[in-house]
């Protein structure tokens, strides 16, 4: 029976969280304290970071160990998980050394993982942990889980100790002079970034932001850390890779419908639908070809893929992009109010652990194997002369300017709030200075 001085803990937790602004660290930014109010059995820590290159979390957990392990705890009490499972990858050794030697929750067990893309993916995660398959549209609490990004759990810890997110711990790797993981200052610019790690090492480059497969693109030095950027990766502006993510939709769409020729290798290894998930992107693919019907049809097999680009940058032998063509099926689908229902059970294929994605592999066929290497976490005293901080860094409703142009303000000092009763979280000043702009979207702080 539950206690009502645990319900109380829970309470005060979940307050913290979200005065404190901690969100998902590694994915959409989804408010932690809404998953602290969840009851479950098992909260599942995601330490897989399967993103090529990036090693930020790899790093945090080497350095940070007691700090992830506390706030990992503080989600068992809150959420009643009876069991804790950690999934971190047996590369990374000294990693799983650290948090081994700092543990001292006999409900927690490390769950070893392979190096494949993507293992950090949270149907393929709750699954490997717990045996257990999230219903089709479902999300882990369906099945008695949560799971938490390691540096969540980090912020959940601070958070219970009254400090506010400010800063994200994030990696700078790809072609830059030194390659190294660090704390920033959330509204940091990719600039002053850039130039923690040396400046990169070729005078024309675009960067990728929180990773090749998953992450976006950009040319904008002065675009911003946000709290849920994993890192930076700069790679030469003619490279490949940029050249296909920098297509428009119609030029992606047109390709794909002349040169098609319904092979299926990107669903036959689709990690969704190895899980036995009815995503399908060759039939997506086909309504391509359609014009004015069928493609509320075809694009039905779009709607429970995950975005992980393995069949776009790994699987199809002709360099289309099926993965672009289910995100805009997603994206139609939700617009005309449509929802796929599967019909069938969800069963494992056969073939599951035959068809991983080495992430060596997945390296080579993306061309960036010469930019491998570690990003050794360093402790830098990184002062921004000014910080732009994002109204929305998280899922729900971008918050509202509390504070005036010209104000001065602390570092941890709420700018940014979201109207009671609203999905969101806050926003924190990550600097002492002075409010030099508000706008619809920022505001920004001068040192």
């Amino acid at each position: 029976m539950r206690c009502g001085t645990c319900d109380m803990l829970k309470l005060m937790l979940c307050e913290k969280l979200r005065e404190a602004g901690v969100v998902g660290a590694g994915g959409a930014g989804f408010p932690t304290y809404v998953k602290a109010q969840a009851q479950v059995e098992f909260m599942i820590a995601n330490g897989a970071e399967c993103e090529p290159l990036i090693h930020k979390d790899a790093e945090i957990m080497k350095h940070y160990p007691v700090e992830i392990l506390a706030g990992m705890s503080a989600m068992m009490e809150a959420t009643q998980a009876q069991s804790g499972k950690f999934g971190v990858k047996t590369k990374n050794a000294e990693s799983i050394e650290a948090l081994r030697h700092a543990n001292r929750n006999e409900r927690i067990e490390f769950v070893p993982l392979g190096d494949f893309y993507p293992s950090g993916d949270e149907y393929e995660l709750v699954y490997t942990a717990t045996g257990r398959l999230i219903p089709p549209t479902g999300i882990p609490l369906n099945v008695g889980c949560v799971v938490s990004n390691v540096e969540t759990l980090y912020n959940v810890h601070l958070a219970g100790q009254g400090k506010p997110v400010t800063e994200k711990f994030l990696s700078v790797c790809g072609a830059v002079a030194q390659a190294k993981s660090f704390w920033a200052p959330v509204g940091t610019s990719f600039r002053d970034l850039l130039a923690q790690a040396g400046g990169a090492t070729v005078a024309d480059f675009g960067i990728f932001v929180s990773g090749i497969m998953m992450g976006s693109t950009s040319f904008e030095l002065d675009e911003v850390v946000t709290k849920t950027t994993g890192g930076i990766i700069v790679l030469p502006r003619d490279h490949y890779l940029f050249t296909r993510k920098t297509r428009s939709q119609q030029e992606m769409n047109r390709i794909g419908k002349s040169a098609c020729d319904q092979c299926s290798y990107c669903t036959e290894f689709c990690p969704r639908y190895l899980l036995g998930y009815e995503v399908m992107p060759h039939k997506v693919m086909r309504s391509l070809g359609f014009t004015l019907t069928g493609g509320e049809i075809w694009n039905q097999w779009s709607e429970l893929c995950c975005s992980c680009g393995i069949c776009t940058l790994y699987a199809c032998p002709e360099d289309l992009y099926p993965k672009e063509a289910c995100d805009m099926g997603k994206k139609d689908r939700r617009g005309a109010g449509l929802k796929f229902v599967q019909q069938k059970p969800v069963e494992v294929h056969p073939m599951k652990e035959y068809r991983r994605v080495p992430l060596a592999q997945l390296r080579k066929r993306l061309q960036v194997e010469e930019y491998e290497r570690e990003a050794p976490f360093e402790k830098v005293d990184l002062r921004p002369a000014s910080v732009r901080i994002m109204l929305k860094q998280h899922a729900g409703q971008a918050a509202a300017a509390v504070v005036k142009e010209g104000q001065k303000v602390k570092k941890g000092q709420v700018v940014g709030r979201v109207a009671e009763g609203k999905l969101g979280a806050p926003v924190h000043a990550s600097i002492d200075g002075k409010v030099k702009a508000i706008t619809a979207e920022a505001v920004e702080i001068v040192a």
